[in-house]
């Protein structure tokens, strides 16, 4: 079944033109008079040099003759509707009695005398112009013959006609009118395309009329105050049109609404018809249009997406809000599990709402991502504990919305609720499959910092009584938290407040993020703020918040005023200002994205005369590589982080969380400690992949792992974790470098291999050696060297 498609000319400011010459004719005299819109888009397709101020005289002699749609055009508009315009004139003297042969010789001379006048002011006022003045004389001076007879005042077929072309032209009496649209359609649209006409027009209407009606004093008065009001109509006709039309546009909506809900909204619908989609000059809010928008995007999805597209450019674009605000509430509330709820912010479209509802639907949308993410974590352990940080967070929303009577919050309450709810049991149901299966949890993360709230983190403690011994150093020394990649530099950083005393605020900085990719410094400082209100915010702390706006003139003068704000708010406490990844920034400022005095002498501030803030860097290199920051940052204390200390590797091996079910032999913990040497990274990726390995197993001997277990998990880990050794081969070291690890490698488990015969193999390379030494991949061991790490030296067998 194929889908259905969309009606031709339907909800678009870009219609094809009617191929008839006539019916094509009355299509551009309404888009002049309703849809201008769709009278620029047919000039640009005409020619896409031809805009609304050109001249069609002087296009076609610049040799575009060879175009047929622009002979077409001028057809219509200097012959075909002026000559439609005077025959309106003549039905309504033929209905006032005049004769045949008068009312022709009148028609012609009209007609002839206004083309050549229409063609001859073509040139200097374009072709908009021509059409406007062709239409809305004629038949306004139609009106005006009948009003000169004493017929009434026909101000209807003026008003329809005289509003074309930018939707100010009025139908009042004969020339006055006429110009009051003119003028509104040169002042709103300044569309071209139709000055011959309306001359053209103009001089049909005066020569038929002066030529029937005689002069008088008292007549010629009354026309000429006649003529100033109908001026004024017209030019205020947008102001006034769209209110009297409004009863007879609101029935005629009305009526095709019924006629499509009848029909349940089968394709085609007459929708497309609504007068939101040809009355681009209503801009009074039509009564039931969201309704009917919402009927028919649950009926018809194709016409609905392309009428919600069209409206939401539109006048009537509150409909579309309205109607998204709708559909983004049934889609939440048709979230039946939590794979639903995870993919529901896909759907909710929030950016261009921005109204008292945009706020609940980020707070939906963004419990959605973080069920996606918990989905995503390997283990179910992992999943349950990702998914019971989002059941606190639908907790505390659901007590904020039952506080709250605001009518949109009421209408979210349940959906939260059954949130709650659905996340709850989902949870009691991977505890119950897990023990069901006998199947052990993974709380290991690969790959990704810890947080505080992963229970896994494990030791440091000598390292927090380090930071905690130089931070209240009288001489407030700058800190370098100095390690190799994958340590757990920003694990640590993420759970230090645990190894602090609460007077020490962590503040911590991803320099990696927004504040170094920003574009200059008020970006910089802004992200900084920004990163440091969230960090403080962790810790219970609310600083005062920093506008964009007020950084850009003096970008570091108002921020040195906000820190003096922020010293306020933390009252006794300090603050230890830890910016993860340093060498981004210095990158950053390499590329003259930022200056270096202007930064680092900032920082430099912030230690020397701020002693409430502490620095503490963090990368994988030490100062001295980094010249730029060594003659701004004195006496810098490097706080060197490594390998775990036995006994918390052997914690992060047996008892990595609360009611752990693996149970090892002491002989394989030993060959855990000798193939990763308690490096944090390698211990959980080989215990993780040792989980996945017994899950495999028979149940009667899953939940005790042996040497043999510790041995066949090794592939899988050098396999899983390989963007952690390729990092070292590709990044870390040079080709000469590669070459040493691998010929040490070749040599078995634990070789030492003498400095001599290295040097015999590789002469010169005396500075690799220093930085594989500095990289901590080997060590010296006698007058040799060796692997640090074994799980390394298979790397590059």
């Amino acid at each position: 079944m194929t889908s259905p498609q969309l009606p031709p000319n339907a909800y678009t400011d870009a219609p094809q033109q009617h191929p008839n010459l006539i019916l094509g004719s009355l299509q551009l005299l309404f888009w002049l008079v309703f849809r201008p819109s769709a009278w620029r888009n047919h000039l640009k397709r005409i020619d896409p040099n031809l805009k609304s101020d050109s001249s069609l005289i002087i296009s076609l002699k610049q040799g575009r003759s060879q175009n047929h749609a622009l002979g077409k055009l001028f057809l219509q508009g200097y012959l075909i509707l002026p000559i439609l315009a005077n025959l309106l004139l003549g039905l309504v003297l033929w209905a006032l009695g005049t004769p045949i042969a008068t009312i022709f010789n009148r028609l012609a001379f009209g007609v002839a005398f206004g083309v050549a006048f229409g063609v001859a002011f073509n040139e200097p006022l374009g072709v908009a112009f021509g059409v406007a003045f062709g239409v809305a004389f004629g038949v306004a001076f139609g009106v005006a013959f009948v009003v000169a007879f004493g017929v009434a005042f026909a101000v209807a077929v003026a008003f329809v006609v005289a509003g074309g072309v930018a939707g100010g032209v009025a139908g009042g009496v004969a020339g006055g009118v006429a110009v009051g649209v003119v003028l509104l359609i040169g002042l709103n649209v300044a569309v071209s395309v139709a000055t011959g006409v309306t001359v053209n027009t103009v001089f049909g209407a005066v020569v038929s009329v002066e030529r029937g009606v005689p002069g008088g004093a008292a007549l010629g008065m009354a026309v000429g105050v006649a003529w100033f009001l109908a001026v004024g109509v017209g030019f205020t006709m947008n102001s006034w049109r769209p209110v009297l039309s409004f009863p007879f546009l609101a029935m005629w909506n009305y009526l095709l609404y019924r006629l499509d809900k009848i029909r349940n909204g089968k394709s085609p619908c007459v929708f497309r018809y609504h007068s939101a989609f040809w009355d681009e000059w209503q801009r009074l809010h039509l009564l039931g249009l969201d309704k009917y928008l919402l009927l028919v995007i649950e009926n018809n999805p194709v016409e609905g997406k392309a009428a919600l597209e069209y409206l939401s450019t539109s006048h009537q674009r509150w409909a579309v809000q309205f109607v998204q605000i709708e559909l983004n509430t049934q889609s939440l509330e048709g979230c039946a599990d939590v794979e639903a709820i995870s993919e529901a912010h896909r759907s909710l479209v929030i950016g261009e709402l921005e109204n008292e509802v945009s706020p609940l639907l980020r707070i939906f949308s963004r419990i959605s991502e973080d069920v996606n993410a918990a989905l995503n974590q390997a283990s179910a352990y992992n999943q349950r504990l990702a998914l019971r940080s989002v059941a606190d967070k639908l907790n505390l929303q659901l007590q904020n919305f039952a506080r709250s009577s605001d009518k949109y919050t009421v209408r979210f309450y349940p959906i939260i609720k059954i949130w709650r709810e659905i996340v709850t049991n989902y949870i009691d149901e991977l505890a119950k499959i897990t023990e069901l299966r006998q199947e052990i949890d993974s709380p290991y993360i690969i790959g990704v910092p810890l947080t505080r709230e992963q229970e896994i983190f494990t030791g440091r403690d000598d390292i927090g009584i380090r930071i905690e011994q130089l931070l209240l150093d009288h001489r407030r020394p700058p800190l370098l938290l100095y390690g190799q990649r994958r340590m757990g530099k920003t694990s640590l950083l993420n759970n230090i407040g645990k190894l602090l005393p609460n007077s020490i605020i962590p503040m911590f900085i991803d320099l990696q993020g927004a504040p170094s990719s920003a574009s200059d410094h008020a970006g910089f400082l802004y992200n900084l703020a920004r990163e440091m209100e969230k960090s403080a915010k962790k810790q219970g702390v609310t600083l005062p918040s920093l506008a964009r706006e007020v950084l850009k003139s003096d970008p570091f003068t108002y921020f040195y005023e906000w820190l003096d704000k922020v010293e306020e708010a933390l009252e006794q406490n300090t603050v230890l200002l830890a910016l993860d990844e340093f060498e981004v920034l210095d990158n950053a400022i390499a590329k003259g994205r930022f200056d270096e005095q202007d930064v680092l002498g900032m920082l430099r501030h912030l230690i020397q005369h701020r002693p409430r803030f502490k620095i503490l860097l963090a990368g994988s290199h030490t100062i001295e590589e980094y010249q730029r920051w060594a003659s701004y940052l004195i006496n810098v204390q490097v706080v060197h982080i490594s390998y775990l200390k036995e006994a918390e590797a052997r914690q992060l091996i047996e008892r990595p969380v609360k009611d752990f079910t693996l149970r090892y032999e002491p002989n394989a913990v030993e060959r855990v400690l000798q193939l990763t040497r308690c490096h944090p990274f390698l211990v959980q990726l080989l215990c993780a992949e040792i989980i996945v390995l017994k899950n495999e197993q028979d149940p009667s001997i899953r939940r005790l792992a042996t040497l043999a277990d510790v041995e066949a998990a090794i592939p899988e880990a050098l396999q899983s974790g390989s963007f952690f050794f390729a990092d070292i081969q590709n990044n870390q070291v040079n080709a000469t470098g590669q070459a040493i690890l691998r010929f040490i490698a070749a040599q078995g488990e634990g070789a030492i291999v003498s400095r001599q015969r290295l040097l015999q193999e590789f002469a010169d390379a005396d500075i690799t050696f220093s930085l594989l030494l500095q990289r901590e991949l080997i060590e010296e061991v006698a007058d040799g060297y060796g692997f640090q790490v074994e799980l390394i030296r298979r790397w590059f067998v």
